[in-house]
């Protein structure tokens, strides 16, 4: 695990080096901040340790922070302060972790899958009681009930890498923020019956990129090639990344005190799954890609 920590550090770090320095320059510019002094942990080693939680084994950051960073890496991070005093850094890290996880985008393949998963602010039975997301998470109901929170979208190749994501209130419907998430995208998109809209299949379809779902009971049968019915059949690997993120990256939980610190947890999360060696694909080859258009 510490070998992975190093080749962590030393990616995050590499980023940092190149994007720290203007990121600052323009803030200065803009006078949106003054210069501040250099704290006792740097911008890279947050970033690496709220990472590399993701990619722990840790349910709950709290006990990865106590009983392993500041049991276990001190000789790596031996400037390292309170669990209190980290927590509140952690929202300091928010753009540069939104920046560094925009250069793990995965490869334009032409074939894509999407899909939603709910990110739940609390329980279903608390949410008249919930103070932190007030006025931001809704309450919506999906396939497995009524939740309150929110639905991270995401956009993902044939090989499990992460294309897009976008995080709405739990109440927006699945179509709505799809010409956002897919802008710049030609091929196929891969969606369940949630996606289905003439209006928005035809949108896509000018910026080259075709929208195909299941049918409903109740509509018409219609051509498609057997290709890209072998592909509907895979869009389970959409679900298997959601799966992935909710219970080895922890992009969820109800314990969050701070707006800001939520999103910094999920583009923790996101940033985990991307630099997974290993992820959810379909192994398909070139050839097969080719002769598919």
């Amino acid at each position: 695990m510490e070998d992975t920590l190093i080749t962590l550090y030393c990616l995050v770090d590499e980023f940092c080096q190149q994007f720290l320095p203007e990121w600052e320059k323009h803030l200065l510019e803009s006078k949106l901040v003054k210069r501040h002094r250099q704290g006792l942990l740097s911008t890279s080693e947050i970033m690496t340790i709220y990472i590399h939680f993701h990619q722990s084994h840790y349910r709950d950051f709290k006990n990865y922070y106590i009983y392993h960073v500041q049991t276990h890496l001190t000789h790596l991070f031996p400037r390292l302060v309170s669990y209190q005093r980290f927590v509140s850094l952690i929202k300091s890290v928010i753009i540069p972790l939104c920046s560094f996880l925009q250069t793990l985008r995965g490869e334009e393949t032409g074939i894509y899958f999407i899909d939603s998963t709910i990110i739940a602010s609390c329980h279903i039975k608390r949410e008249r009681q919930h103070k932190v997301f007030k006025g931001i998470a809704k309450k919506a109901k999906s396939s497995i009930g009524w939740f309150f929170g929110f639905k991270l979208h995401l956009v993902i190749n044939d090989k499990g890498e992460l294309m897009a994501f976008r995080l709405t209130a739990g109440n927006v419907d699945d179509r709505k923020p799809v010409p956002d998430l897919v802008k710049n995208l030609i091929g196929k998109l891969f969606g369940d019956k949630g996606y289905i809209s003439e209006k928005l299949s035809d949108e896509l379809l000018d910026h080259d990129l075709q929208l195909i779902t299941r049918l409903k009971k109740n509509m018409k049968n219609k051509f498609i090639p057997l290709f890209d019915k072998l592909l509907l059949r895979k869009r389970a690997i959409v679900e298997s990344v959601n799966d992935q993120l909710k219970n080895i990256c922890q992009v969820e939980h109800t314990r969050h005190r701070s707006i800001w610190n939520f999103a910094a947890n999920i583009l923790a999360a996101l940033c985990a799954y991307a630099l997974q060696p290993k992820k959810p694909s379909l192994n398909l080859k070139t050839q097969k890609l080719l002769s598919a258009f």
